[in-house]
């Protein structure tokens, strides 16, 4: 069905028709509900704070009964709570925020524990590229500059195999 197709079909329905279906909607669909959850009570803050956790257990894991457990590293954790964020339409600057501090939570790990598997420095890259566009493409750059500024150092003071690709990055924005 078409996105006309749907127009017309909602345009012959009465207000009682479109509240059953939306409702329908809501109580059958795990992401309705979700962004309708959101619209009427958006709780940004407690959004990020999850997240945020989330993000630091992948690399600093709570303890489990006595042991403690083994960082996983998985970058897809935080790449898919910014993709949900960016779907339910979360303010760009709490989404930079999540962006970076999923590269900064990486780099205190990484400062930390000696990583051996070049695919983390690549992915870090990757998240650090992806963040600086971000911010460029929703003006927000200046305001997150600093940060962006200390990863690098970051790069360079642990040494960091890729080091001059964030390099490269840094200096397309400085001149």
């Amino acid at each position: 069905m078409s996105k006309r197709d749907l127009k017309k079909y909602l345009a012959e329905l009465n207000k009682e028709q479109l509240e059953e279906q939306i409702v329908e909607l809501y109580e059958k669909f795990s992401p309705v509900k979700v962004y309708y959850d959101f619209v009427f009570n958006p709780k940004e803050e407690t959004l990020l704070q999850q997240c945020k956790l989330k993000i630091s257990q992948e690399y600093f894991p709570f303890k489990k009964l006595g042991r403690r457990s083994k960082p996983k590293m998985r970058r897809s954790v935080a790449q898919k709570y910014i993709k949900h964020f960016i779907v339910l339409g979360v303010d760009p600057f709490l989404i930079a925020d999540v962006m970076l501090y999923n590269i900064e939570i990486a780099q205190t790990f990484a400062s930390e524990n000696i990583i051996k598997h070049e695919l983390f420095y690549k992915s870090m890259f990757n998240s650090f590229e992806q963040a600086v566009i971000y911010l460029i493409a929703n003006g927000i750059l200046a305001e997150f500059k600093p940060r962006i500024i200390e990863i690098h150092n970051q790069t360079i003071s642990q040494k960091w195999s890729n080091e001059s690709e964030f390099n490269a990055v840094i200096e397309r924005f400085e001149y």
